[in-house]
């Protein structure tokens, strides 16, 4: 039988019959493909099926950041890949984040320009990357379009009543978006455009028989012209991808603090912790590479040690002496790999892939998106 008996011949009719396009995840990527193949073919019938209540991997999990690198994480990335290869990737965040606030509004976005911090607890660290703020500017204008991106901002240190901190970077094109708001006004958009979004479909196979794609799911087994694979860290459990592995993030978020003095968005230690001030609570994720095995995982789940690492460091570093109770802990998968340039390709004839997004989902999911519906369409 190819379908649950529970799909009525209506259902079957409307949601299931002549498909040209499934999406396969409906995060910020998938929606984003959607909208864009529909913009560029008014007349297909699109579906976007998602395993989850809501998108399973990041896109509703995130911190709400609307940056494009810190120092210290493009000095890390520069070494590991070609200077081309990690300011193209700069540029498409860029891009990518100019699109999705031109597609949405700021309004709809909570977007705030509030600027970008990285902290440094070591000296040395510091410096190098102090030293290399020329460099960085001059990249950044080359390739944004934009002057003296970063700066020194030593006095933030007092001004926030960080403690243990050497030196402070200030990016000021960085922002901060409410990750609530951007969804819901993404997925009203893609509904405007008469794109259905379908939850609690379990796709366990995907095959190109070369004339259509065959879907197997646990309502049966689904029929579309072409598919496009965007779960990001959960790529793997479809498709043979070597490049990308799932990375769990933690986060946790306080209880309201009385004249809590941060605002932006903040990063530490190459990227690994991140922090912001959102409705006068910290909200603060990352300590994944306290144990990089463990957190190259599909579970959805926090742990001890790592959450009692960012608890620490609130306490030590980020608001000492200043009284505080965790209102709550979650968890989010993302996708990376040996370097952070997405991966946007053919699978198959009629199966596309989007995956890879570095943690930088918010950044690049509007562009890559974009990008993978031209790929699709082709």
């Amino acid at each position: 039988m190819p379908y649950d008996v529970n799909i009525s011949y209506w259902e079957l009719k409307h949601y299931f019959t002549n498909v040209d396009l499934i999406v396969v995840g409906s995060g910020i990527v998938g929606l984003n493909t959607a909208l864009y193949f529909k913009k560029n073919n008014p007349k297909a019938k699109i579906l976007v099926v998602e395993k989850g209540i809501l998108p399973a991997g990041a896109s509703t999990k995130n911190a709400g950041f609307a940056c494009f690198g810190s120092p210290s994480e493009l000095l890390s990335d520069l070494k590991k890949t070609t200077e081309e290869r990690v300011w193209e990737t700069v540029k498409m965040r860029w891009d990518g984040l100019n699109l999705l606030r031109k597609n949405l509004g700021d309004k709809n976005i909570g977007y705030k320009l509030h600027g970008g911090y990285e902290l440094f607890s070591d000296k040395k660290m510091f410096d190098d990357c102090s030293e290399s703020i020329f460099y960085l500017n001059k990249k950044t204008r080359e390739y944004l379009g934009k002057k003296n991106v970063y700066t020194e901002a030593n006095t933030a240190i007092a001004a926030f009543g960080f403690k243990n901190i050497k030196g402070i970077i200030l990016n000021k094109e960085e922002g901060q978006i409410d990750t609530s708001h951007m969804f819901n006004s993404l997925l009203k958009l893609v509904q405007l455009h008469d794109i259905t979004v379908l939850n609690n479909i379990d796709v366990s196979l995907i095959k190109d028989t070369g004339t259509n794609v065959e879907l197997k799911t646990n309502l049966g087994v689904f029929k579309s012209k072409k598919v496009v694979v965007a779960v990001n860290g959960f790529a793997k459990n479809l498709l043979k991808i070597k490049d990308v592995v799932p990375a769990r993030a933690q986060v946790l978020i306080t209880k309201p603090i009385l004249n809590l003095k941060l605002k932006g968005t903040f990063h530490y230690n190459e990227g690994f912790y991140y922090f912001r001030n959102i409705n006068n609570r910290i909200l603060f994720g990352g300590g994944r590479n306290l144990d990089l095995k463990r957190e190259t995982t599909t579970k959805i789940a926090v742990t001890k040690p790592i959450q009692n690492q960012l608890e620490k460091l609130l306490k030590t570093v980020i608001i000492p002496n200043v009284k505080f109770e965790i209102e709550h802990r979650w968890a989010g998968i993302m996708g990376v790999g040996s370097e952070k340039k997405p991966i946007i390709k053919h699978y198959s004839p009629n199966v596309v892939c989007a995956v890879r997004m570095g943690g930088m989902g918010i950044a690049i999911g509007s562009l890559v998106g974009k990008d993978t519906a031209q790929l699709i369409g082709e």
